[in-house]
């Protein structure tokens, strides 16, 4: 076992980023930690590391799924489940994630993604996978025309997490690249009026801060963010099925496409998830924006606290309410998460095989970019675990500094 310190850089972050936001966001570590074998001393360093950071990244590694199963359960030891439940996946056929994940048979906890046909992998005799696509989500998806020339959109940006009984969202995914296949980079259109757009590398998993998105707001905002809670549909994945995604990937159309309550599978109201919109960071205590935008069904705001210093004429419900027009809803949360996910604030990775990314996912959004050919296949292992708790929210020091 190592037993220095572990040493970090770093992330490569791409000329896209600003700067002067990415100094503290990822790092690269270097050495001092073997994902296999620690101690725990060196656990409480890397996971120090993680809160402070939110993306951790390893190279090079040769990581089965039981080793990669039990660094991910360092961060939450009591936990067995994975985050959407242990072989879960592939029973809900009307979910969205059902194509997209491929459990591990001898690790349950471990799921297979990625793209093209894979043979003899961990226990799976043969598993076909298909890289997300936003041509199956999107209500406008880019022209074909346009993709061959290397337009892509981000898909879908989201926590991982079910949002629905007593399944926690849980505090840490790691995804780890198999299998990478190189290509030419892409450009990910915004579409959204603003000509924002992002260069990108082939199938790049993207990256934002939760913290830099609240801290990216005006203050009414910012006030509205850190009163408010989220109720999420029930089954949500089942429930936005049917539902198209605005071109930024950031929550969903307004066509009435959700499935209808009585054809869900069964539910109970008491099961419906109500989470915070700002968590907070355990060991930073700074506040992290972290709503899944395609989930979300109302927004619960609680009023200003007296005295506060934005109760003024811009201030958004003031007196608080809870809103249940979905419309209105989507409209207050695209408001709050849309300066979040600006070029400058994204981290886009360029995987390698070998590549352990292990990020905090009460911390971070992200999302799967780009397209793939059928003949590419490319291998990589997610794991997360149902979290032993819900995520915290804000403190009333926390509200009466922002609100």
């Amino acid at each position: 076992m190592v037993n220095s310190a572990i040493c970090t850089k770093p992330l490569p972050a791409p000329p896209s980023v600003d700067a002067k936001l990415f100094k503290s966001f990822g790092v690269e570590v270097v050495s001092g930690f073997d994902p296999t074998d620690f101690t725990p001393e060196q656990f409480i360093e890397l996971e120090r590391l993680l809160y402070e950071h939110d993306v951790v990244l390893f190279r090079g590694l040769d990581l089965a799924p039981e080793h990669q199963y039990k660094l991910t359960k360092a961060f939450d030891p009591t936990c067995e489940s994975y985050g959407h439940g242990n072989n879960q996946t592939t029973k809900q056929a009307k979910s969205v994630l059902h194509p997209d994940l491929k459990t591990i048979p001898s690790v349950p906890q471990v799921q297979l993604i990625g793209n093209g046909i894979v043979h003899d992998h961990w226990g799976l005799a043969e598993a076909k996978l298909k890289h997300p696509h936003h041509r199956t989500f999107h209500k406008d998806p880019v022209s074909e025309e346009d993709e061959a020339a290397g337009a892509t959109r981000f898909y879908r940006w989201h926590i991982d997490a079910a949002l629905y009984g007593d399944l926690a969202p849980p505090k840490v995914t790691s995804l780890y690249a198999v299998a990478a296949p190189a290509g030419p980079p892409q450009v990910c259109r915004y579409d959204d009026g603003t000509g924002d757009e992002l260069a990108v590398p082939l199938g790049t998993t993207a990256f934002v801060s939760g913290t830099t998105m609240l801290d990216a707001l005006p203050p009414a905002l910012r006030s509205l963010a850190v009163r408010s809670s989220v109720r999420y549909a029930p089954h949500p994945y089942v429930w936005m099925a049917r539902a198209h995604a605005l071109p930024t990937g950031l929550g969903l159309e307004d066509e009435g496409l959700e499935v209808p309550p009585e054809e869900l599978p069964p539910w109970d109201p008491r099961d419906q998830q109500t989470l915070p919109v700002c968590w907070r960071n355990p060991v930073t205590g700074r506040l992290h924006l972290q709503v899944h935008p395609c989930a979300i069904q109302a927004l619960v705001v609680e009023p200003l606290p007296p005295g506060a210093a934005s109760r003024t004429t811009d201030a958004l419900y003031p007196d608080g309410g809870e809103v249940t027009d979905l419309a209105e809803v989507r409209r207050l949360v695209y408001a709050l998460q849309r300066p979040g996910i600006a070029p400058g604030l994204v981290y886009p990775h360029a995987w390698s095989d070998g590549d352990l990314v292990l990020f905090h996912n009460r911390g971070v959004l992200h999302s799967v970019v780009g397209a793939f050919r059928p003949d590419q296949v490319r291998k990589f292992h997610q794991c997360n675990l149902a979290a032993s708790d819900l995520p915290a929210g804000p403190t009333p020091e926390d509200i009466a500094t922002y609100a």
